[in-house]
């Protein structure tokens, strides 16, 4: 250690929400690997970047109606860090013997500590191990909570990074070969949804979040050309030291991402956030984009996520605070749901909603099975292939996040925790991999479906909406829960996910139902403010 005692002879308290599980009692279905591995101690001398979240000056209050609308610099002047936070961190990072690094955008409330192991392990009361699983990846664990002195109670609202393995899954499923699978190009998922006939969003930037894979500007320009489009303008931020990497099974995700979104909303810029599969890089990483003073995305595109139970309290309560800031700056987060039904993948019977879709600050996008030609839908049900073992879409009532206020008539069931109560998910579209869209991946045609091609397209309706409407939508649920939302969509009555059924109005598989493109943008048009 450096400096003086200051720290080190307090008391140490834990940080509340900090608690994992022993490792590896967790099933590893999060991480796509097979096997229990081994578990060794951490190298003591090798350094690492922690993000510590500390509260913000004043924190931002969700209005009931319309948001007021910030500009990011008056949201981070209102709502930046805490300096006196930050300070007392910067003071305890000295004493422990580690560099603390405020981030470079100001409306964040995040602290870099960077330092060896065996510091990190003194500063916040941890042991980390390294985990190796029978497939050969590594990554650091621990277990318990993180303890921290007794002065940097309140100032403290998470610490990641100290545990990196990995947090989410991609939610996109590849066509299995089946004599009655049909597909369709993102045009023509648009054309059946009644987007705006030769629409595009020239003067819009989208952002996707991606937590691995990558992409080839070669294979996009081919694709682009066979649909007859330019291609896109593709930007890629690094976040945490993510990079655009194609060589993996992600560039599935990858790719579908950036090919529907960006030849539904023809002419938008894409901004790609690459960042480690961590707790600490996907909070990151919705964090950089919210705050992007330089692409100034004004939509987000997830389609990555776990089931709650997988998450700490710190990292969804971190996560969640990103997603809020997003609202009061004009900017739209929408989320994938998941493919694996109602319990979302976990064993058992018990029902599941995944995170960050759970979040009652971003829009939440489940799966149907939609069949029709050129502006003609002939049937859409619910996505649901579970007897084939090709997965359904997320959706049922979060434990963690209560019921919102927008959602307090729409016959939400009730929640299994006194907490929860947050129905999933609230709009949805076409999934279903039998139904599913024609992508270039790694320089291969694939048809590909899942919650993860639902959530771009929603992503570019909502560019195209911005786009006609001279503004931004920003946070949509409201108004898309209202009196006059119900003609904006196609309401889905038929299938069930697993735990529940589809009916008339809002359900737990398929939300409000699947939009009218069209009746989308003009329902939108009322609540559009000019960007800041």
């Amino acid at each position: 250690m450096a400096g003086s005692n200051r720290f080190a002879s307090q008391r140490r308290v834990s940080l509340t929400g900090s608690e994992r599980k022993p490792y590896p009692g967790e099933s590893e279905r999060t991480l796509g690997v097979a096997g229990r591995g081994t578990t060794a101690t951490a190298p003591t001398g090798k350094d690492i970047t922690v993000s510590v979240v500390v509260p913000p000056k004043a924190p931002y209050k969700m209005k009931e109606g319309p948001q007021e609308r910030l500009s990011r610099a008056t949201y981070a002047e209102r709502h930046g860090a805490n300096p006196a936070s930050v300070e007392l961190l910067q003071s305890f990072a000295t004493e422990y013997g580690l560099s603390a690094e405020p981030t470079e955008q100001p409306g964040r409330c995040t602290v870099h500590l960077t330092g060896s192991v065996d510091a990190m392990q003194q500063a916040f009361g941890v042991s980390l191990a390294v985990h190796t699983t029978a497939s050969g990846k590594s990554f650091r664990v621990r277990e318990g909570a993180i303890t921290i002195p007794e002065s940097l109670n309140g100032h403290v609202v998470a610490v990641l990074g100290l545990d990196d393995r990995p947090q989410a899954q991609p939610h996109f499923r590849i066509a299995h070969p089946r004599a009655t699978n049909v597909s369709y190009t993102p045009l023509q998922v648009a054309q059946l949804y009644g987007f705006p006939a030769g629409a595009t969003a020239s003067r819009q930037t989208i952002g996707l979040i991606e937590l691995g894979g990558g992409y080839s500007t070669a294979d996009l320009a081919t694709y682009f050309q066979s649909l007859g489009l330019p291609a896109p303008t593709v930007t890629t931020v690094s976040v945490d030291g993510g990079t655009n990497a194609p060589g993996t099974s992600a560039d599935g995700e990858v790719m579908l991402d950036i090919e529907v979104a960006a030849s539904v909303a023809t002419g938008a810029k894409v901004v790609v956030y690459f960042t480690p599969n961590t707790d600490q890089g996907f909070t990151d990483a919705i964090s950089t984009a919210v705050h992007d003073t330089v692409n100034k995305p004004s939509v987000i595109s997830i389609s990555w996520g776990g089931p709650e139970p997988d998450w700490t309290t710190q990292a969804t309560t971190a996560m969640n605070a990103a997603c809020e800031a997003a609202a009061a700056l004009g900017v739209t987060i929408v989320v994938a749901c998941g493919d694996n039904g109602s319990t979302d993948g976990v064993s058992g019977t018990t029902n599941y909603v995944d995170f960050p879709a759970s979040s009652p600050h971003v829009l939440a996008c489940g799966g149907t099975k939609l069949v029709g030609s050129g502006s003609t839908i002939e049937s859409e049900v619910v996505w649901n292939e579970l007897a084939l073992g090709e997965g359904a879409t997320g959706g049922g009532v979060s434990d963690l996040f209560p019921l919102p206020s927008w959602q307090q008539n729409s016959n939400v069931p009730a929640p299994t925790t006194s907490g929860g109560g947050r129905g999933v998910p609230d709009v949805a579209g076409d999934a279903d991999p039998s139904t599913g869209y024609t992508v270039d991946v790694d320089g291969q045609t694939q048809v590909i479906g899942g919650t993860s091609a639902v959530a771009p397209l929603w992503a570019a309706l909502i560019a195209l909406s911005n786009e006609q409407n001279g503004g931004t939508a920003g946070f949509v649920n409201p108004t898309l829960y209202g009196n006059n939302a119900g003609s904006a969509f196609h309401d889905i009555t038929q299938g069930t996910n697993g735990g529940f059924s589809a009916g008339p109005g809002w359900d737990a598989c398929s939300g409000q139902g699947s939009p009218s493109g069209a009746a989308i943008i003009q329902l939108l048009a009322a609540t559009t403010t000019p960007a800041k």
